[in-house]
């Protein structure tokens, strides 16, 4: 089965043709070290040069004051200039020529200090090339980290359209699946009872602002809820009722690009000597401007501009303050990345203990460029792994451990890495496994066993999938709102399967190695791996069957009595031999 994953990076064609533009020009892609400083400390920052060009020098202009870094050649206009040394040459099989690396070290700076820079060359005709299509980075200094909350988070993502109405009321009719069915904040409210029963602690809700889709990622007003989800009342409510339950809220929030109802844009496509008129980038004013994956409804924001930044980050500090706990920041890597140490700065000056996710769906060196700047990314890298394995089950045991060996190391400690099955931008994951329970299960052991928070799509747990395919080209063009039919409630849902993930929450929570814990690969074969979870004080081993037979698999002696399995009945069983039996795509937990 094909199984889409939304992205700029969701094809061979795509990849082969990122790396061939890195590789064959100027590029930089934020490759410094450290990536998150800590006062004083100095900053190695590293350039690549492709075959495309040739460069004689290479230097770095820098700002410390707030203000962009100018520079003239080799002299610095506003900041610093701190020139590149020739490091080593490369030879690249697939650009089939020399990639050159130049390389420099910044000085250390005082704590909350935001470096700007941009690094350029100067070629052999004397051109001066800008890396990365002239892009302005940034990183803050600081002691900031992941809060203490967000390693213990258990995630419920709803799509607050869907999820649930207020008591008394019922869902809207709509004609088609794209209309607005009625979620809103009270029905969000009148299911915390559920939430909490169901062992989650950690809410992240869609967009809430004003807007004219079920969707809202296209708000016309980043200060107001939109009606249809209700008040501010009913929104502060939601957050003292969840705090008082000791639970916490995430809100997704959209930097890049909003609706082209906004009122900035309308007065800028109205008005030519509007000051709004630079919030966006036209390249035929007024009617061809950067949108969103070319979308013309929802024009892109030019966060160069001094105060379309100030306004996008001045919103997301005022829900903070209003009393969210977090925001999940979507499309992160369409801002420049010197927005980015702008919001960092803001945000955790009004809220210290905040938690910044990005959705950046893209190669694992994208993700980690925003160590330092968000507090990790959405693990959409491990999500697409997952389905191949469990799901569409491309993929066998063995490249899945290969992979997770892999993936387990590339990332700091400190960078929070949410991880998931499936969201509101894809297929289901039950119906990308067939609606196989057994597949989703097994799956879901594997997630909430992995050292990133996980994270459940609303409706996943009850065993919600959907009538096709997002990608399903019958009668047009598929629409993902195949994967977000409202949440069945009562006698709709799977209750053995609910029952199975409170158990699988609750294991997570009792059982700190499995948030903490060192990951450790134990045996891997075609059908079936072992890995083990493991601190100081204490180890659990994961055993997974992804074949349709009985497995027999041999473990060593040390773990002996199954503390979870798929198979709920058999917890407590002690083993005698020195393997144990899997039944087919079912997995366990021996301590």
């Amino acid at each position: 089965m094909d199984d889409f994953i939304f992205g700029t990076m969701d094809t061979d064609e795509l990849r082969l043709k990122q790396y061939k533009q890195r590789r064959f020009g100027v590029s930089h892609l934020s490759n410094r070290f450290p990536r998150d400083p800590q006062p004083e400390e100095p900053v190695t920052l590293t350039l690549t040069v492709g075959q495309n060009q040739h460069a004689v020098a290479a230097w770095v202009y820098y700002s410390i004051d707030g203000a962009d870094p100018e520079g003239e050649e080799n002299r610095a206009l506003h900041g610093f200039v701190q020139p590149m040394q020739w490091i080593k040459a490369e030879w690249d099989d697939l650009t089939w020529g020399y990639v050159h690396t130049y390389s420099c070290t910044l000085p250390g700076f005082p704590d909350l200090t935001a470096v700007r820079y941009r690094i350029c060359i100067k070629t052999a005709d004397g051109s001066i090339i800008y890396a990365d299509n002239g892009n302005y980075y940034a990183y803050l200094v600081d002691r900031f980290s992941e809060p203490a909350w967000a390693k213990d988070a258990i995630i419920y993502h709803i799509m607050i359209d869907r999820f649930a109405v207020e008591p008394g009321k019922n869902w809207n009719q709509v004609q088609t699946i794209q209309d607005i069915y009625g979620g809103n904040l009270k029905g969000v409210q009148s299911r915390l009872d559920y939430l909490q029963d169901l062992g989650v602690n950690t809410l992240y809700l869609s967009p809430i602002f004003t807007c004219n889709n079920h969707h809202r990622y296209n708000a016309t007003n980043y200060y107001e809820i939109d009606p249809v989800v209700g008040t501010k009342e009913d929104f502060k409510n939601l957050l003292d009722d969840l705090h008082h339950r000791g639970m916490r809220l995430i809100l997704d929030f959209v930097p890049n690009h909003w609706s082209d109802q906004h009122e900035t844009f309308q007065e800028a496509i109205s008005h030519p000597n509007s000051p709004y008129r630079d919030w966006y980038i036209f390249t035929h004013y007024p009617d061809t401007y950067d949108c969103f994956f070319n979308v013309s409804t929802m024009p892109r924001i030019n966060l160069r501009h001094p105060d379309a930044r100030r306004y996008m980050i001045d919103s997301a500090c005022y829900w903070l303050e209003f009393g969210i706990d977090g925001l999940r920041l979507d499309y992160a890597i369409g801002p420049t990345p010197d927005f980015w140490a702008d919001f960092r700065l803001a945000t955790r000056k009004v809220k210290p203990d905040c938690w910044t996710i990005g959705e950046v769906v893209d190669s694992v060196n994208a993700q980690t460029a925003f160590e330092g700047l968000l507090d990790g990314c959405l693990d959409f890298v491990l999500l697409e792994a997952l389905r191949q394995t469990f799901a569409t089950r491309i993929w066998t045991a063995e490249k899945f451990c290969h992979f997770l060996q892999g993936h387990q190391s590339a990332f700091p400690g400190h960078f929070s890495r949410p991880c998931f099955l499936d969201n509101h931008d894809m297929d289901r994951f039950l119906w990308a496994a067939g609606n196989r329970k057994q597949a989703l299960k097994l799956a879901a052991l594997c997630q909430f066993t992995l050292s990133g928070s996980p994270m459940i799509y609303y409706g996943t747990e009850v065993g919600l999938s959907q009538n096709r395919g997002t990608r399903d080209r019958r009668g047009g063009f598929g629409v993902l709102e195949e994967a977000r039919l409202p949440m069945p409630w009562g006698d709709q849902q799977d209750q053995e399967l609910i029952e199975y993930y409170k158990a699988l929450i609750a294991l997570r929570k009792e059982q700190e190695v499995l948030r903490t814990g060192e990951w450790k690969l134990v045996t891997a074969a075609r059908d079936s791996f072992c890995y083990s979870r493991e601190t100081i004080h204490s180890r659990l081993l994961c055993v997974f069957n992804l074949s349709e037979n009985t497995q027999q698999i041999e473990i060593p002696q040390i773990w002996s009595t199954v503390l979870f399995s798929t198979q709920l009945e058999r917890i407590g069983e002690r083993r005698t031999h020195k393997w144990v039996d899997l039944a087919p795509m079912s997995g366990l937990i021996l301590c």
